[in-house]
C-alpha cells in the first residue's frame, strides 16, 4: 500500500498517475478524495487530526506528503509542525517509509544561482523558517535510525491544470490568455527555473520505489538553462498567439494584486527569489535515474494545448 496524504493537489494527482507502474494498492487521503486510478482506495480525513493521520497511514509501506496547506505564514506556523509530527509518529508506529515533497524556501538567498542538494540552509523568509523546521524534524529521526525517509525538492511549479496555486499561471498565463498584461514578480531580466508538474509526479514515484534513494535529499528533474522572466513571457505570449505585454511587479503592486488574487498577498516576502538568478540543478536525479526533464518549450506547448486550446 502506497499512501498519498494531500491527494487532491496537483502533485498528489500527478503522483497518483505515476504510481500504478509500481503498485495497484494506492490510497488517496484528503478531505474529499477523488479517484485518479480505478483501483484507488479513498480515505476521507482531516489531516490536522492526529488520530485521523494515524488511521490513514496504517498498513502503508510508503507515505507521500504532498499536501498543500493554505498559503499563509500564520497557518503554516500553527499547523505544519504538528501535522509533520503526527505523520512522523504514524510512520514510525506502522513502519512506513516517508517521502516529503518539499520546496526551496529554506535555502540561503545568496546561493540561488545553481541550487543543488548541498545548498546552504539559511531561510530568509518566515515561511522558509517553517519549511526548514520540517526538514530538521524528519532528518533528526533519520539520523537517530528511527525513520526511513527522503526529501523530494522542487523549484516553483508550472504545468497543466494548475489553478490558484501557481504563481506562473496566475500572473503570466491567465492574464495573457485574457488579453491582459502579465505581471512578473521583481525584475524580469533574471533567469528563473520552473519544475514541470508531471515530471515532478513521475520522479517522486520513482524515488518512493527505490530503496537506495532514502535517507537523503533529491532535487526533482527540472530543465537546465532557464529563461529570464522576459523570455518566459515572450514564450507564453507566442504560444498563446498574443502580444507579450507585461509589467514588473513591485512589493506595493503585489499587495494590490493580492486584493484580488489571494495567493499573491503572501508573495512580498518571497520577492528575493525574483531579484536574482534562480537556477535549480537536478543533475543528481537525472544521472541516477537516466531521466531527462521536459524542455521548457515542450512543457509550455503541452500547457497551452491542455488548458488554453479552444
Amino acid at each position: 500500500m502506497q499512501t498519498i496524504l494531500g491527494a487532491g493537489g496537483v502533485i498528489g494527482v500527478e503522483l497518483a498517475k505515476a504510481l500504478p507502474e509500481y503498485t495497484d494498492k494506492i490510497r488517496l487521503v484528503s478531505r474529499n478524495p477523488k479517484k485518479v486510478n480505478e483501483t484507488d482506495e479513498l480515505v476521507k480525513a482531516d489531516l490536522l487530526n492526529t488520530n485521523e493521520v494515524d488511521k490513514a497511514v496504517e498498513a502503508s509501506s510508503v507515505v507521500y506528503v504532498t499536501i498543500g496547506f493554505p498559503y499563509s505564514y500564520k497557518f503554516w506556523k500553527a499547523n505544519w509542525p504538528p501535522f509533520m509530527r503526527s505523520v512522523i509518529d504514524a510512520c514510525k508506529k506502522h513502519k512506513a517509509k516517508l517521502v516529503f515533497f518539499d520546496n526551496i524556501y529554506m535555502y540561503d538567498q545568496n546561493y540561488l544561482n545553481g541550487m543543488t542538494e548541498e545548498t546552504p540552509i539559511n531561510p530568509p523568509s518566515k515561511k522558509g523558517k517553517v519549511r526548514a523546521e520540517l526538514v530538521k524534524m524528519i532528518m533528526h529521526e533519520v539520523k537517530q535510525g528511527k525513520l526511513t525517509a527522503l526529501i523530494a525538492r522542487a523549484a516553483d511549479f508550472y504545468g497543466p491544470g494548475i489553478a490558484n496555486t501557481s504563481m506562473f499561471t496566475e500572473t503570466v498565463l491567465k492574464p495573457l490568455s485574457e488579453g491582459k498584461t502579465a505581471n512578473w514578480m521583481g525584475k524580469a531580466n533574471y533567469k528563473h527555473s520552473f519544475t514541470y508538474t508531471p515530471d515532478a509526479g513521475k520522479a517522486t514515484a520513482i524515488l518512493g520505489n527505490t530503496e537506495s534513494a532514502f535517507n537523503q535529499v533529491w532535487h526533482l528533474p527540472t530543465a537546465g538553462n532557464p529563461p529570464t522572466g522576459k523570455e518566459w513571457i515572450e514564450k507564453s505570449a507566442k504560444a498563446l498567439g498574443v502580444k507579450p505585454k507585461f509589467r514588473e511587479a513591485s512589493k506595493f503592486m503585489l499587495r494590490l494584486i493580492g486584493i484580488f488574487i489571494p495567493i499573491m498577498r503572501e508573495m512580498p516576502e518571497m520577492l528575493y527569489q525574483y531579484d536574482r538568478d534562480y537556477v535549480f540543478n537536478s543533475d543528481k536525479f537525472e544521472q541516477a535515474f537516466q531521466f531527462t526533464p521536459i524542455s521548457y518549450e515542450q512543457g509550455m506547448k503541452e500547457i497551452i494545448e491542455i488548458d488554453y486550446s479552444e
